[in-house]
């Protein structure tokens, strides 16, 4: 059975790998340690990423961590107080350097085996996947074996999802199909690869591999909030609307995100405002 790899940098300052530059690498820790964005981080991270990750229908994988050594002190023992009930999360600590170079390095140390291949995914710490991504993403690797024998990297794709955002008067979300997005997807490294999914840019990463594409039902939830780093430029806004009871019904069941975690939300963004 391949071993599944995932990677969340929260709030990591990377020499690069930002949309929205700074101009020093003490800015760019200042900017993201600011307590107004370190709050959100948490509330986002607690509510949409964390219950998926819990509930995964097959617990076999890690999910590494990565966080800066300029962490403060009290946000770093918050985010090990979070994961410590997650026995697949490593929390991984630092140094700033260059983006893809570390990221890659992390990614291979976790692997078990590098002359075996392996599966991985990356996530956002503001984003949610299935509760059933591990197991949907090793049965897909399974039908594709014609595939990844003939190739050293293969892209899946689980591009049904939503988007969400937390406001002040409630949940709001937009449910569809979005493909390449951060969350829900995935990459087949084989055996003796050195390259991993993050040397690769997620809207192109089908410019350097095949890939596989799966769009039966919702696999990921990825918010929009005030700190978005994808989203400060130039972004497009879709139309977002207050979530229904059928929606309510499909991110508890597929994304395990109950009334609690829309609670949570509620609550944090009326803080907020």
């Amino acid at each position: 059975m391949m071993q599944v790899i995932g990677l969340c940098r929260f709030s990591y300052p990377a020499l690069g790998g930002f949309q929205v530059e700074h101009d020093s690498i003490e800015e760019r820790i200042a900017y993201l340690y600011a307590a107004r964005r370190m709050e959100e981080r948490f509330a986002l991270f607690e509510a949409i990423t964390l219950p998926g990750i819990k509930a995964q229908t097959d617990p076999d994988f890690t999910l590494v961590v990565v966080i800066g050594e300029a962490m403060p002190a009290a946000y770093e023992s918050r985010l090990r107080d979070l994961c410590a009930s997650v026995p697949q999360i490593q929390i991984r600590k630092e140094p700033p350097e260059r983006h893809r170079p570390i990221m890659q390095r992390i990614l291979n140390e976790a692997r078990q085996n590098k002359s075996e291949p392996c599966l991985q995914f990356r996530l956002d710490d503001d984003d949610g996947v299935a509760v059933d991504f591990v197991q949907e993403l090793r049965l897909t690797a399974d039908d594709c074996p014609g595939l990844l024998k003939r190739h050293k990297f293969v892209a899946f794709d689980f591009n049904n999802g939503f988007l969400g955002s937390a406001q002040a008067e409630g949940f709001m979300v937009a449910e569809g199909v979005r493909a390449y997005q951060t969350a829900a997807l995935a990459m087949y490294v084989a055996g003796g690869a050195h390259r991993s999914i993050m040397n690769f840019g997620h809207h192109r990463i089908f410019h350097s591999m095949p890939s596989v594409t799966l769009n039966r039902r919702a696999m990921f939830l990825r918010s929009h909030n005030q700190f978005n780093d994808s989203r400060q430029k130039n972004a497009s806004r879709e139309e977002l609307h207050l979530i229904t009871d059928a929606e309510r019904r499909v991110l508890k069941q597929c994304l395990a995100i109950g009334e609690e975690q829309l609670d949570q939300l509620r609550s944090f963004a009326r803080l907020r405002s």
